[in-house]
């Protein structure tokens, strides 16, 4: 039989083909996914290893920090040669006009030193640094230019500069660094007495050893590691190679995270693709029943029969499972690639696991054999030369029907409440798993009303004429394969709606959340003195709705932290915050949330008054009177401390265009960018993250869908294997070729889309009951759906479906009736 499994896959390779696609898009997902966990962890140690490059031995502390004197007592160590401690933290930077934080490291002696120059000269003396590439292409900052640093003390950063300020002279630029906490980061580097002095309070975070040529790092570890704790410093002593380890280690939480999500999703393309390999399993059967009734008739045994058919089905799995592993290899080299061609991200390394390859083979082969017994067995579940029938569906009149039925409705019981608590505790972990079985059960149950929704859906079709009605009858015919398929692609887009609902549900109640505690879109520091058109300016920037000027009118008591308050009018407030309960009212402050008091003194210019308090749900607020409460206090004199512009922005704008904006507001009021804060700036930020992580798991779960739509198209094919006689006899009572392919692709059309109607409903519920889960205890959640993009979802869903009817409406339609009508069966 093993001869015969061989021949039918070499003569009928064609047949394979969807069976094929289906295990290389499963596999090469689950081994991307594989590959995407070891290619992160290859490249945080290639970023990360890069600080240890030269090092044998690395010293930390537990608390971060190194007493002064542990340098000193290491290098007294025997087989010690040179020590490094290392020193950074942040600083004061003024380069042209632009005034940042920047991050200031101390430079190792040459043989630690890791440092890489593009061009100049590292820093020999006080007053000399080296900066980083990008940010001198940022800042606009060439070798030879002198910037000004400070150390970070009490004030503002344009107060420190004043007072603290030194001349620095730029000797070099210094490749970016690749270590993730210093990505994006203003990075320089001077010899440690400069690095003493603008990082007064930086400590020794690290120390970095080399051994002589004949010290062994095992025997000089552990000599380093008891002078430490005779120095009682709580200090550990690893190995470069090590110390590596344990920080990406750190960085992951000591777990994948990553590997973890897209293993679940993975999880799901194998279980959709088990689903289609057993659908197109079928279908290869069904081409074969003569074939196969003349093998048993001339002495071929039941079990023959199906360990031919599993023998294909492992033939095809092996073969499939190689090119998923080779796709899934070929993909990631594509986007590390691709990676490394970003600047600073040079570091990116492809890593190809054994496991990714061992795994992938081993899933693929099993699931393609496993998918195949039900077709096998069914192949010998009829006498030699019977007709193919249809299986027994399992309805509620079948005894397996009834056990299944029960089983799927205890599930969806169980899970109902389970995830309900969950979301009504906003308890994830109670919400996931409930979500999970009440999901399993349902599908459980998919053959009781799946079948009834297509029928039922299918009167729709009447307006067609003959072939609508004749398709809504024959989508139904087979109903345990019509569930199969539409079980197939109902569970890809229930998770895709599920992340949509979800993201814009959460997105929503982020957006109320912040507008409660960030009342203010954005809020622009004045230093210096005011500008008088500072407001007109602002107003002329396209997606700025409103610009309003808070006026500093008194201040608070010394007991309540002497804060300014501010005068601001009913119109304003309704102009620029979007909490009405930042809102002040005449005779009261409002203060912000968590206020500890409820009257507060209020000194003006001409008198002291006590008023009551008005607690705003905002943190962020400023003290807030009416200008008429103000004239009551008498104004204060206008100071050069400057002023605060308050901005409400347009809410259509998207994140880029948010970021652009606040540009532009730096640009046009000549403000350093840390000036500029607000809610929009935060909102911007999160919806970008949602966005992206939206568009990743999109992506990775229409593989599922990709795959489920084979399945769409196995199912037509069986069906016009099946009815090929019938479809003959139509062919030769007048339909003619346009009026069958058009009866199958409203079939197809019924089948796609109630599991896309049935899987968006779901999806809404799960999504919304999801951001419940996990943000009920941060957010007010309300349920909030995109509907153009589940709209989307449908019509592209419909659309795959009525794409996978051509083959097989081709097919039939090129067969001619007479063909058709002698055909035995």
């Amino acid at each position: 039989m093993l001869a015969v499994a061989l021949s039918q896959v070499s003569r009928h390779a064609r047949r394979y083909i969807a069976v094929g696609l289906a295990v290389m898009l499963g596999v090469g997902f689950l081994a991307a996914t594989l590959m995407v966990g070891a290619t992160t962890t290859a490249t945080l140690q290639n970023s990360i290893g890069a600080e240890y490059s030269k090092a044998d031995l690395v010293v930390t502390s537990a608390d971060g920090s190194l007493p002064p004197a542990t340098a000193d007592a290491v290098r007294s160590v025997t087989g010690v040669d040179v020590v490094h401690a290392e020193q950074q933290g942040y600083f004061v930077l003024r380069a042209g006009t632009a005034t940042n934080m920047a991050n200031l490291s101390a430079l190792a002696p040459p043989v630690l030193e890791g440092l890489v120059l593009q061009e100049g000269n590292l820093p020999e003396s006080d007053g000399q640094v080296v900066i980083d590439a990008a940010s001198a292409q940022q800042l606009g900052v060439e070798i030879g230019d002198t910037v000004q640093g400070a150390a970070l003390r009490e004030g503002t950063l344009e107060e420190n500069l004043a007072a603290w300020g030194t001349g620095l002279t730029v000797t070099g630029f210094s490749e970016p660094s690749a270590h993730p906490f210093l990505s994006g980061a203003i990075a320089l580097h001077a010899v440690p007495s400069q690095v003493d002095e603008l990082v007064p309070e930086g400590a020794t975070t690290q120390l970095q050893l080399t051994l002589t040529d004949s010290a062994e790092a095992a025997q000089v570890g552990t000599a380093v590691g008891q002078v430490l704790a005779d120095a009682g410093a709580d200090a550990s002593v690893l190995t470069a190679v090590e110390q590596t380890t344990e920080d990406v280690a750190a960085l992951s939480g000591g777990q994948d995270q990553l590997t973890i999500v897209l293993l679940a999703f993975a999880v799901v393309a194998v279980i959709v693709t088990a689903l289609v390999i057993a659908n197109t399993f079928s279908v290869l059967v069904a081409q074969r029943t003569r074939e196969l009734a003349l093998l048993r008739c001339i002495g071929a045994g039941r079990g023959q029969i199906r360990r031919s058919v599993l023998l294909e089905a492992a033939v095809v799995g092996t073969v499939s499972s190689a090119l998923g592993v080779l796709l899934a290899a070929g993909v990631m080299w594509v986007l590390v690639s691709l990676a490394r061609t970003v600047p600073g991200s040079e570091f990116a390394t492809l890593a190809v696991p054994a496991s990714a390859v061992v795994g992938g083979m081993v899933v693929g082969i099993l699931m393609t054999i496993a998918a195949a017994l039900v077709p096998a067995r069914a192949a010998t579940a009829v006498a030699p030369l019977a007709a193919l029938r249809p299986a027994e569906h399992a309805g509620v009149t079948t005894r397996r029907g009834r056990i299944r039925l029960g089983i799927g409705v205890l599930a969806v019981v169980a899970g109902s409440a389970l995830l309900a608590v969950g979301a009504a505790q906003a308890n994830l972990l109670l919400a996931l798993p409930g979500g999970a079985l009440s999901f399993l059960g349902f599908l459980l149950c998919a053959g009781l009303f799946v079948p009834a929704l297509v029928t039922g859906v299918g009167r729709l079709a009447s307006p067609l004429g003959v072939p609508g009605k004749l398709a809504a009858v024959n989508a139904v015919r087979n109903p345990a394969r019509t569930t199969a398929t539409a079980t197939a692609l109902l569970v890809g887009v229930t998770l895709v709606s599920m992340m949509m609902a979800g993201a814009q549900t959460s997105r929503t109640a982020f957006d109320d959340a912040l507008a409660q505690n960030y009342p203010v879109d954005l809020a622009v520091q004045l230093e210096g003195g005011e500008d008088p058109d500072a407001v007109s300016t602002l107003q002329a920037l396209e997606g700025v709705d409103a610009v309003v000027q808070p006026m500093p009118v008194g201040r608070t008591t010394d007991e309540a932290g002497g804060q300014t308050v501010y005068s601001l009018s009913a119109a304003d407030a309704e102009a620029v915050l979007r909490s009405e309960t930042a809102y002040p009212q005449d005779g009261e402050v409002v203060m912000p949330d968590g206020t500890a008091v409820t009257e507060l003194e209020v000194a003006g210019s001409s008198t002291t008054r006590l008023l009551p308090v008005k607690e705003a749900e905002s943190r962020t607020i400023v003290p807030l009177i009416t200008p008429a409460t103000a004239e009551q206090l008498g104004q204060l004199e206008a100071t050069d401390t400057g002023g605060v512009l308050w901005l409400k922005l347009d809410d259509s704008l998207g994140t880029g265009e948010i970021m652009q904006l606040r540009t532009s507001v730096v640009d046009a009021l000549g403000v350093s960018e840390y000036l500029v804060s607000g809610a929009a700036l935060e909102r911007a930020t999160f919806n970008q993250i949602i966005d992206v992580l939206l568009l990743v798991v999109t992506a990775l779960l229409a593989v599922a869908v990709l795959i489920a739509l084979i399945g769409v198209a196995n199912t037509l094919s069986l069906s016009v294997l099946e009815r090929t006689r019938e479809s003959a006899l139509l062919r030769a009572l007048g339909l003619t070729r346009g009026q069958l392919r058009g009866m199958l692709a409203v079939e197809a059309v019924l089948i796609a889309g109630v599991a896309a109607l049935i899987g968006i409903v779901l999806g809404m519920l799960y999504g919304w009951l999801g951001a419940q889960s996990a943000l009920g205890m941060v957010a007010v959640v309300t349920p909030s759906f995109p509907w153009l993009q589940l709209a989307g979802v449908l019509v592209v869903a419909t659309a795959a479906g009525l794409a996978a009817s051509v083959l097989p409406a081709r097919r039939a339609a090129r067969l001619s009736p007479v063909q058709g009508l002698a055909v035995e069966g």
